[in-house]
């Protein structure tokens, strides 16, 4: 599937001299980097080297040991007041790895929990938009199952369909492709494009599957867990055909293999 023709980029979030840490040792640190709006971007790099990590402190849940994430350029994260913190993660939208849904709840009550959470919506509205939500996942008419009774790929869409509930204008996904098949994993990609474009929404993904990395991503980050810290950034394809980084290199060609 084609990416949508981008607009002039326009800074959207903004890493600026991050440092991870946990008590006196560093995950990573010195991480400077820009999202566009309207990326789907990348956060890459081998295990352990603090993908997941970095995606909790740009939403807020950990705490940088120093710098700053900045969301429209401007407005700092973890220097927000609080009225200003609530606005921003009204804005975004988070999809977990596992996919987090409450198992004792059916898909449409687990869309529904920002909606009643965020919003004064009515009962009726609230089930409406669920249905709506669902409907863009490819699960209309699932709104009543719980998540047992559910394949692992549509589970990983109702998370999505959860994380969409508020119209965010930032979706963060967290390996959403991990333990799908690859016609699943694929599918998911597809739509991953298609609600980008429909939404007008930034994404930023943290994956090391190189089929997704290509198939969706315009900008990246590379980070490292020797070195500490981010060592390239820009487009995966451009990366793959210019970067002379042997560990770039060997973590996009899989050590030698065309992807």
């Amino acid at each position: 599937m084609e990416q949508p023709r981008r607009q002039e980029a326009s800074p959207h979030i903004v890493i600026e001299s991050l440092t991870m840490a946990f008590g006196s040792f560093v995950l990573q640190k010195d991480l400077n980097f820009t999202v566009n709006r309207g990326d789907v971007f990348i956060i890459m790099g081998g295990s352990g080297c603090g993908k997941s990590t970095l995606l909790r402190h740009m939403v807020g849940l950990q705490r940088p040991a120093s710098g700053r994430v900045l969301y429209d350029g401007v407005l700092s994260l973890w220097d927000a007041t609080p009225d200003e913190r609530d606005r921003i993660m009204k804005r975004i939208g988070i999809l977990y790895q596992s996919g987090a849904l409450w198992s004792s709840m059916t898909l449409a009550e687990n869309v529904a929990l920002p909606l009643r959470e965020y919003t004064r919506l009515g009962e009726t509205e609230i089930r409406e938009l669920c249905s709506l939500k669902l409907a863009l996942v490819g699960l209309s008419g699932f709104e009543d199952y719980y998540p047992s009774e559910i394949s692992g790929g549509m589970k990983k869409r109702a998370g999505l369909a959860r994380a969409m509930a508020l119209d965010p204008d930032i979706l963060f996904l967290d390996e959403p492709s991990a333990g799908l098949d690859p016609i699943s994993a694929r599918l998911l990609d597809d739509l991953i494009l298609e609600l980008r474009s429909s939404l007008g929404a930034t994404v930023v993904v943290v994956t090391h599957e190189l089929a997704s990395i290509f198939a969706i991503g315009n900008n990246s980050v590379f980070i490292d867990a020797e070195a500490r810290t981010m060592i390239a950034q820009g487009d995966p394809k451009l990366l793959l055909a210019e970067s002379d980084n042997p560990t770039v290199r060997k973590f996009l060609t899989r050590g030698g293999e065309e992807p």
